[in-house]
């Protein structure tokens, strides 16, 4: 029997490729802001990609960030990806003086840049585990996709189940009883990633 996911439509990009992912491993998935429909749902995923204090006056406007720190304090497994991760956090060097949603604690930081790093960082990496149940079957440094210009680093060292280099140490993962986030993109990154995503689905 499939499940319900809610995807978060805020008006941030790339919503239609991790819909396209969910219903490719046989799930129910749902572009949606009505917060009836992302409460009633079994899994919620924030994705986007965009600018971070865009995309908080966004939520604000839509009169998401109530319904998102309500999924994220009950027991529905809740994921948020690139732009979705950094917005679960306190704030962005990307937009100074602009708060996000502080479901978790830490900071959002710019990747510096220097001889033979491009940033924004695009391309695949290898992860550095840490347990996770994101990472259930996959092999011990897999490959995933990036898209980002900041990068995460967390307060509470215990979330983080994955980390990448790049010009920096990045966290690219991370998991608190029902929160997950990935800076990567699981819907971008073949067979691994569909992976990590009926991962969270059979959470």
């Amino acid at each position: 029997m499939s499940r319900y996911v809610a995807i978060v439509d805020y008006d941030a990009g790339n919503i239609r490729s991790v819909q396209k992912a969910v219903e490719f491993i046989g799930e129910k998935a749902v572009i949606t802001r009505d917060k009836n429909e992302i409460l009633k749902a079994d899994h919620v995923i924030l994705p986007g990609v965009g600018a971070f204090g865009d995309c908080m006056d966004k939520l604000n406007k839509y009169g998401l960030v109530d319904v998102l720190k309500e999924v994220a304090a009950g027991d529905v497994p809740f994921l948020g990806i690139c732009l979705g991760l950094q917005l679960l956090y306190e704030d962005s060097e990307e937009t100074p003086g602009v708060k996000g949603l502080g479901i978790l604690k830490g900071h959002v930081l710019r990747i510096p840049g220097g001889e033979g790093i491009k940033v924004p960082h695009m391309g695949w990496n290898a992860l550095e585990l840490n347990g996770g149940r994101l990472f259930n079957g996959l092999p011990e440094n897999p490959y995933v996709y990036f898209v980002h210009s900041y990068y995460l680093k967390a307060d509470d060292r215990d979330d983080v189940k994955a980390k990448t280099f790049y010009s920096v140490s990045i966290d690219a993962s991370v998991e608190k009883g029902n929160v997950f986030a990935c800076q990567f993109h699981p819907e971008k990154s073949a067979e691994l990633g569909l992976q990590i995503l009926r991962n969270f689905t059979n959470v």
